[in-house]
């Protein structure tokens, strides 16, 4: 697959509404134990309007908990999946894949009581040669959640790598 066909590309839209209940056991399986997490007072002494998320939340619960079936927008992929897709295809032709890299950018902190919408899409797709004569292939997405006033909250980037 070209770059030029898959740039651009939607990789899912969702609605989410972040809760309390989630943020403090989130918190706890990750061992921060922090009180800023799971009490209000605590949160309001460390300068947050609301109980925040801890910074890998978005990651890796975000979409899980507080994504309701009747709320979530019409699907922008058409039914596609391009991570499927394209890593699926290069793994077809044998090889693995690596999680390669994650980055969060908090435009503000996200908290308990947010509603947040995300969109995400395909943001590049590049091979290069590994130090061992090996290609590797790179996809990187990007999911933008936006607050129900249309402001950017956090920016999440993703990048996946195939290795011949």
């Amino acid at each position: 697959m070209e770059r030029d066909d898959v740039v651009g590309r939607p990789t899912g839209a969702a609605k989410v509404r972040v809760e309390r209940g989630p943020v403090a056991k989130f918190a706890a399986a990750v061992h921060n134990g922090s009180p800023v997490y799971a009490d209000q007072a605590a949160a309001a002494a460390a300068g947050f309007a609301a109980i925040p998320v801890p910074p890998t939340f978005a990651f890796s619960a975000i979409q899980y908990w507080g994504a309701f079936p009747e709320e979530q927008p019409a699907d922008p992929t058409g039914g596609s999946n391009p991570l499927a897709e394209i890593m699926g295809g290069l793994l077809s032709k044998g090889g693995m894949i690596l999680h390669g890299e994650q980055e969060f950018i908090y435009h503000r902190p996200v908290v308990v009581g947010d509603v947040l919408s995300c969109e995400g899409k395909v943001t590049d797709l590049y091979s290069k040669e590994s130090s061992s004569g090996k290609v590797m292939t790179f996809l990187v997405t990007e999911d933008e959640y936006r607050d129900e006033q249309g402001e950017l909250v956090l920016t999440s980037r993703m990048n996946l790598i195939h290795r011949a």
